[in-house]
């Protein structure tokens, strides 16, 4: 289980809805420090947050972080995209390359560069990752894909850190109540009750969270046969 209180966290796309939630909800529970992440930075009212730009694309934008960043205890990969919903092979080349970039190489490569900070501390780090119930539900394209890409990949580090201590806790999702949703009327997670969910999670060293009725179904499907769970396969 990891503590938030005395944290020093390090938030991605920490702009964005999601983001500046954790960013504040890391402080309420006591985080010493949260860096404050994201392509353009923001000014924030509070000492204890340290704004940097991150291009997670960028190897040399996430060297930069991570040496200002040494004494991160909590890394949240929270930034991502998403474009128009279309199908898998009607997504433009320059979508899928950037999607794939963001939404999953640069987690990975993130992750790659802040671990060994993490595993040194032997107990206390965590890493969250941010997937999506639709990474379980391919319907949104390279979105999906790239979730499910960032699946598989947490599965992959909580085994690999484990032994080192470091606490990987996967996050699944339906629809937040963001600027990324604002085109549906699907129902909604508020992005504070999100947050709260994760770091409660976290605190109690859990590994997953299914934060949304959506979430749950969706991973209730994957033991379905496939022409169950997509059932237009069955026509």
């Amino acid at each position: 289980m990891t503590a938030l209180d005395g944290a020093a966290v390090l938030v991605t796309g920490a702009n964005g809805g999601i983001g500046t939630h954790f960013v504040r909800e890391a402080l309420a529970r006591g985080a010493a420090k949260v860096y404050a992440t994201a392509r353009n930075p923001r000014e924030w009212e509070d000492e204890r947050i340290v704004p940097l730009a991150l291009d997670v694309t960028d190897p040399a934008s996430i060297q930069a972080v991570v040496e200002v960043a040494s004494d991160v205890t909590v890394l949240i990969n929270n930034a991502g995209i998403s474009v128009p919903s279309a199908g898998l092979l009607a997504h433009t080349e320059e979508e899928i390359r950037r999607s794939v970039e963001t939404n999953f190489l640069g987690p990975l490569f993130l992750t790659r560069a802040v671990a060994p900070l993490l595993s040194a501390k032997q107990c206390g780090t965590a890493i969250i990752n941010l997937h999506s119930a639709l990474s379980w539900y391919a319907t949104a394209g390279i979105y999906s894909a790239t979730k499910a890409a960032l699946w598989s990949s947490t599965n992959s580090l909580r085994l690999e850190l484990q032994p080192a201590g470091v606490q990987v806790v996967g996050v699944h999702v339906g629809w937040v109540d963001t600027a990324m949703a604002a085109h549906t009327e699907d129902e909604k997670v508020d992005p504070a009750v999100l947050v709260a969910a994760v770091f409660d999670a976290t605190e109690a060293g859990k590994h997953e969270v299914l934060a949304d009725e959506t979430s749950v179904r969706a991973k209730a499907g994957l033991s379905a046969p496939v022409e169950v769970v997509y059932p237009q396969l069955a026509v």
